[in-house]
């Protein structure tokens, strides 16, 4: 019985071992093949490193302000009579917007002008009755005050109907009426706001290591997502005497011209101040660039012989880079590339260093410095 046993054991040895020899037998087979195998070559877009000119220049973000901006108030109470403007329309400086009521004014100012008339007659006649010695100079004096004192009552109601007459300020864009006709308006109360919006300011923030690096004259570019692919031009006008102690930034205002009116006070833009020295970069597509936490790189085209067959082919090979500033669809790279190579451009992500490759730029798409959206 024991003897039967042990035949059974051993019979099963020799089964489970001739198992095993036929598949380490067949791993090895398929490492061999594998070792053997020849993967296609990599289909590839390519981009030369380019050496370019690049004026420096500050990028910052800031916010539209106009030049002119008020909200239109009442400065004396009454009731109004009289609107004589429409809500968002462009006015010139001096047009009547809105007219209180001054029906108390007028009369009072009919009977001041009574009294100047009189007033008048008799400093006429002092003066005759001077003239022939027949009142003395104390006289001719107190009638000379009375029309002078009945001159400036006159006056006076002039202007109290005068302020009750509300006219623009300067010219410029109204905005919403904030009245109604039979409204009574206390003292300060608003009417509209009012906005000269031709030229506007454009207010923004600079570091104040870049101080030494400003003045009133330098070029800006300003862009907003409002008018996408224009680039509106316009110049630095001030610099604010001190810098902000809380965040160390000194402030900066800018005017640009805006006489289609789309840029409104309040708006965020994006500003870039043109400076007068220049740099020679290197430039490579910003689609180049394989980004990762330990250090940015890109897949370099090199050609290598292949050691067994002697042939030529293309290789990639990954460099790490350090990159710099960005234009358009462009980006500098300050360290890792020559100009004169060739870096991948597109789909960096799926490519491993070593592999084959080749390049296909048909379908390649055009890179600029300037890019214009298309908004079909």
């Amino acid at each position: 019985m024991a003897k039967r046993i042990t035949l059974i054991i051993f019979g099963l040895l020799l089964v489970v071992g001739a198992v095993a020899g036929i598949k380490v037998l067949q791993i090895r087979k398929m490492i061999d093949a594998g070792k053997q195998k020849a993967f296609p070559p990599a289909i590839v877009t390519t981009a030369g490193v380019q050496s370019k000119t690049w004026q420096s220049s500050l990028k910052a973000v800031g916010s539209l302000s106009a030049v002119q901006g008020v909200t239109v108030s009442a400065e004396l109470p009454g009731k109004v009579v009289e609107i004589a403007f429409t809500s968002g329309t462009a006015v010139q400086k001096g047009d009547l917007l809105v007219r209180l009521d001054t029906v108390s004014e007028q009369a009072q100012l009919r009977s001041a002008q009574t009294a100047v008339a009189l007033a008048k007659i008799n400093r006429d006649r002092a003066r005759e009755l001077v003239a022939k010695k027949s009142m003395s100079r104390s006289g001719l004096d107190t009638t000379e005050a009375e029309y002078k004192q009945a001159v400036a009552r006159v006056d006076e109601i002039r202007a109290v109907i005068e302020k009750q007459t509300i006219r623009a300020p300067f010219s410029g864009r109204l905005g919403i009426r904030q009245v109604n006709l039979g409204q009574i308006l206390s003292a300060g109360d608003g009417i509209v706001e009012l906005q000269a919006m031709d030229p506007i300011f454009v207010d923004f923030s600079l570091p104040q290591q870049d101080l030494a690096r400003l003045e009133p004259g330098l070029v800006i570019q300003v862009t907003t997502d409002v008018l996408p692919g224009r680039v509106l031009a316009g110049s630095i006008t001030a610099l604010n005497p001190g810098v902000d102690p809380t965040n160390r930034n000194i402030k900066v205002q800018a005017t640009v011209a805006n006489a289609d009116e789309k840029l409104r006070p309040g708006m965020f833009v994006k500003v870039k101040v043109l400076l007068p020295e220049e740099n020679q970069v290197l430039i490579i597509p910003a689609t180049a660039v394989l980004y990762a936490p330990y250090g940015d790189a890109v897949f370099v085209v090199d050609e290598k012989k292949d050691e067994k067959s002697g042939k030529a082919g293309l290789v990639l090979r990954k460099q790490v880079i350090r990159t710099g500033g960005t234009r358009g669809d462009f980006i500098t790279v300050t360290t890792g590339l020559k100009e004169g190579e060739t870096v991948v451009t597109t789909g960096v992500f799926k490519f491993r260093n070593g592999q084959p490759a080749m390049v296909n730029n048909t379908l390649a798409p055009e890179f600029k410095e300037r890019p214009e959206l298309d908004n079909r």
